[in-house]
């Protein structure tokens, strides 16, 4: 009985000393702060560290994002100090001059951000100087910051070359950053050259923006399925003949509203084809500005519709590739309750982005591939997981506490397919 009773009494405190061990160790979000107090860590170490791999609960990952929020911010307010009190980006050999000018007064969550472009293109310098002068005139808003890029180079497709969507991501993170933007309203228009450019960015850019409007322009290759969560408006002269850019606003109408009546719930538009008005439209345009105010950006859309374009991205929303696919391959994805199911991928391999604004992520997420089910587990929040959300897109709103990767199941059955199953022909009679 007393060598019962002392191995009782050792097993007890065997486990109260473990029970003492954990409760000393400290948290993730506890190892977080230490982090940038005492080491004043680099924010792009995050990743690196052991606390940031740790399951999370909701409450600390709401603790952790706004504590690597503020680090963020304040990290990049010393690195970019000269650039963010200038009027100037420099991504590797172009340049981006800007002009701003307010408007009205800042509101509690921050101001509107209106970028917009200027026409011009394959012209000279001095021409297309003199459109940047202009525009800096054109329009007025009731409220926001007006800003208005000159182009970085002077060719017919000045404003959707590959850099120019490198140099919006800047603009916009530096003026979160320098001029408490609020990021759920950023707003993109331009004219004639500029117009052709909000064609091309603004489905490429459409996770980026509230709302956008294209004035006068010609939409090239560009396509209108990513426009499925962005408000988007088209304003051209109906005797605007040059490059049939009449009658390109009037087929978009139509694919406009087709897309529409296909799936309600997006492809908000607005066309508006002004019939005794040529490329110049008096102004008519400028009610495409009060148009896009009435719009917050959908963070988290309930539908995703993502086709690649010749400049590839490797987000958007809350899809997610590692490689950057060939081609201009099309991914609809859906989400609903706990469940998300992938309709359409046309790639190889997919991450699906969550956080708990999206879903419960204390329950298991399911999730399909076409009709079948490849996980339904539940997914951890980390640190790691806020921190890389937020340095790859400098975006505060739109960060997740965790990932899926997922492999097209497609796939993974051709693999596992002997040589004859798979469409091998190497093993069949010739």
């Amino acid at each position: 009985m007393p060598r019962f009773f002392l191995m009782f009494c050792s097993y007890l405190f065997s486990i109260s000393f473990a029970l003492l061990s954990v409760a000393d160790e400290p948290s993730a979000v506890e190892s977080l702060r230490s982090f940038f107090k005492d080491t004043k860590g680099d924010i792009n170490q995050i990743v690196d560290q052991p606390f940031a791999q740790q399951s999370l609960t909701k409450d600390e990952a709401k603790q952790a994002a706004q504590i690597l929020v503020s680090a963020w911010k304040q990290q990049l307010e010393k690195e970019r100090k000269t650039e963010l009190q200038g009027s100037v980006l420099e991504i590797g050999d172009h340049k981006m001059k800007f002009f701003k000018r307010e408007f009205g007064e800042k509101p509690d969550a921050g101001w509107s951000l209106y970028i917009a472009m200027h026409g011009g293109g394959g012209t000279t310098a001095a021409v297309n100087d003199g459109q940047w002068e202009n525009h800096k005139r054109l329009y007025k808003l009731q409220e926001g910051l007006y800003v208005v890029p000159r182009a970085p180079t002077n060719s017919w497709n000045m404003w959707h070359q590959a850099d120019i969507d490198q140099f919006y991501d800047r603009l916009i993170t530096n003026f979160i950053i320098s001029h408490d933007v609020n990021p759920n309203r950023v707003y993109m228009f331009g004219y004639s050259a500029g117009g052709d450019g909000v064609y091309q960015l603004a489905p490429r850019m459409a996770d980026r923006l509230a709302a956008s409007a294209m004035m006068a322009g010609h939409p090239g290759d560009a396509a209108a399925e990513s426009l499925r969560n962005l408000p988007f408006a088209i304003h051209v002269g109906g005797l605007d003949r040059g490059y049939k850019r009449n009658e390109k606003a009037a087929d978009w109408k139509k694919k406009l509203a087709k897309l529409y009546e296909q799936d309600p719930g997006g492809y908000t538009h607005d066309v508006q084809i002004y019939k005794d008005k040529g490329h110049w439209m008096s102004l008519k345009d400028a009610v495409a500005i009060p148009w896009m105010a009435k719009f917050d950006r959908q963070c988290f859309p309930e539908k995703v519709v993502w086709r690649q374009d010749d400049v590839k991205q490797k987000r958007f929303y809350w899809l997610a590739v590692d490689e950057v696919p060939q081609g201009r391959p099309l991914v609809v994805a859906r989400r609903e309750g706990q469940k998300i199911s992938i309709e359409q991928a046309e790639v190889d391999s997919l991450s699906i982005l969550v956080n708990d604004q999206m879903l419960d992520l204390d329950q298991e997420v399911s999730i399909n591939w076409g009709a079948k089910l490849v996980q339904s587990k539940k997914v951890p929040r980390t640190i790691g997981q806020l921190a890389s959300s937020l340095l790859e897109r400098g975006d505060p709103a739109m960060m997740f506490s965790a990932r899926i990767d997922l492999v097209n199941p497609g796939i993974e059955a051709a693999e596992s397919e002997p040589a004859e199953m798979s469409g091998s022909t190497e093993s069949k009679p010739q």
